[in-house]
């Protein structure tokens, strides 16, 4: 398709598909924000405000890599679409759910309609714009996508303060009532027709197992759970290696940059998962914050994302990705550790602020950066790959983080119900966190040295690379169109 995006129908795919993606965006960012409260009502203990988290998470990562593959065959808008109504399936039945059970059980349903949308509404862009409107489309998308996640904790906040934390749930039925009617009328049907190969279900189904045993062994203290979670993910490598068209193949970490920079990737967004998970709580729980005011005081962090992502991805282009990969995580680590000031009846200008601006500089400096280099180090032909298994590491590893934290530090159920208790756990929790990201650091700074130039084409294809200021993921990337079937079978997204 050759759609301009000066022209009405190019702005209207525009709209349809951020608001798309925006859905699982916020959803990724306002329900933090809302645990609290959720538990308050359900009379929920920590670990099922855990897996109201994790859930999603564990389906999420464990399908978004397949999830393109279904674009290729059966049609890109209609998988998009599938996957709007899904989400908003998912989010009405978290609204209503009676109890945690419930609940989780929805959030896992939600985190299968993200993996159906998430990676397909950039693939829409990418397919239905004119070659020369593509890369400003794409910047448009990453840049209004970043303001959704910008704004989610302080909807977030706004919406449990005011009708309920329900409703940070229900807040996505209009939007998909708005969605996908765009959708169906204005945004072209597009599929691969070399798309061919067997999907990988199972590789898709051990991988979400190994995640989800591995998660509910960190929570529930299971050694056999951790066992099985551990057999589930040799298991999983195992079909990969030998199915002839696996969703992960495993050749693409034959690049020692691509695999350094996601074992980066590892350390950094299980350390951010650690923190938006535990930093919400703290402030409500101990500082004695709103959920607005809670949600509100995390903004300056991706306020500065917004503003300065792209001049830091300017910036690594010239000087390459060794030192702000270094220097970026050991800024988010004195971030987190400043973030132990906060305690009771915490003074924000004071104590809640400095933290989050030290952390948010070392955001800016890493995440483009990190990003770029992700799919730099691989061929052009394989980016899209390259960054559809850089996003699930971050999830997962947010995921895994979420999961074990509570357990290191002793959180007991009803930690979130004693100030005492939590900011005890808390004042633990964020140096392991900091530790984490130096470690990271310290990764980088030995194994990371700059790729080789990338071809005009994929620089062009990646503007949001150097502007994107999500905080759950890092964005995912289209393949090229040169792209060979047998190197098509799993990125994300497609």
């Amino acid at each position: 398709m050759d759609i301009r995006l000066s022209t009405t129908r190019g702005r209207w795919v525009i709209l349809t598909t951020v608001l798309g993606s925006s859905m699982a965006l916020l959803d990724s960012t306002v329900v933090n924000v809302a645990l609290p409260r959720i538990g308050d009502d359900l009379h929920a203990p920590l670990a099922s405000l855990q897996w109201i988290t994790n859930a999603y998470t564990v389906t999420l990562a464990g399908l978004i890599l397949l999830g393109g593959s279904l674009g290729d065959r059966y049609g890109r808008r209609r998988v998009f679409v599938t996957g709007v109504v899904w989400f908003a399936c998912g989010s009405l039945l978290c609204g209503v759910a009676p109890n945690t059970a419930v609940l989780i059980l929805a959030r896992a349903l939600q985190g299968v309609g993200g993996a159906l949308l998430t990676p397909g509404s950039l693939a829409i862009i990418q397919a239905s714009f004119h070659p020369d409107d593509r890369s400003k489309a794409v910047g448009m998308w990453s840049g209004l996508g970043g303001i959704g996640s910008a704004i989610g904790p302080f909807v977030g906040g706004w919406l449990v303060d005011g009708p309920g934390w329900r409703w940070v749930f229900l807040i996505n039925l209009p939007l998909a009532a708005l969605c996908v009617p765009v959708a169906l009328r204005h945004v072209p049907e597009t599929k691969d027709p070399r798309h061919h190969g067997r999907f990988d279900v199972a590789g898709a189904l051990l991988g979400a197992l190994a995640l989800a045993l591995l998660a509910y062994s960190l929570i529930a203290q299971n050694v056999w759970a951790g066992a099985l979670g551990v057999v589930g993910a040799v298991s999983f490598v195992l079909v990969e290696k030998r199915r002839p068209d696996p969703m992960l193949p495993l050749s693409v970490f034959s690049s020692r940059l691509f695999t350094m920079v996601n074992a980066v990737t590892l350390c950094v967004y299980a350390a951010l998962g650690g923190f938006f998970f535990l930093g919400t709580l703290q402030l409500q729980v101990v500082a004695g914050y709103s959920p607005l005011a809670a949600g509100t005081a995390l903004l300056p962090t991706t306020v500065l994302l917004l503003l300065f992502s792209a001049r830091s991805g300017q910036l690594a282009d010239r000087i390459g990705p060794r030192i702000p990969l270094t220097v970026g995580p050991l800024l988010c680590a004195g971030g987190l550790l400043l973030m132990l000031r906060v305690g009771r009846n915490a003074f924000y200008p004071t104590d809640v602020l400095p933290a989050l601006l030290v952390l948010g500089a070392g955001l800016v400096t890493l995440i483009a950066p990190l990003t770029s280099t992700v799919l730099s180090s691989v061929e052009t032909a394989r980016a899209g790959l390259a960054s559809g298994v850089n996003n699930a590491a971050a999830r997962a590893a947010g995921l895994m983080a979420v999961a074990a934290l509570p357990f290191l530090t002793g959180m007991g159920p009803q930690a979130y119900h004693s100030a005492t208790a939590f900011d005890r756990s808390f004042d633990k929790a964020m140096p392991i966190c900091a530790g984490i990201m130096i470690t990271g650091a310290l990764v980088a700074f030995l194994t990371v040295r700059r790729p080789a130039p990338a071809e005009p084409e994929q620089v062009r294809a990646a503007p949001e690379c150097r502007m994107s200021c999500g905080l759950s993921a890092p964005p995912l990337e289209q393949v090229p169109a040169e792209t060979s079937p047998g190197q098509r079978q799993l990125r994300a997204p497609s």
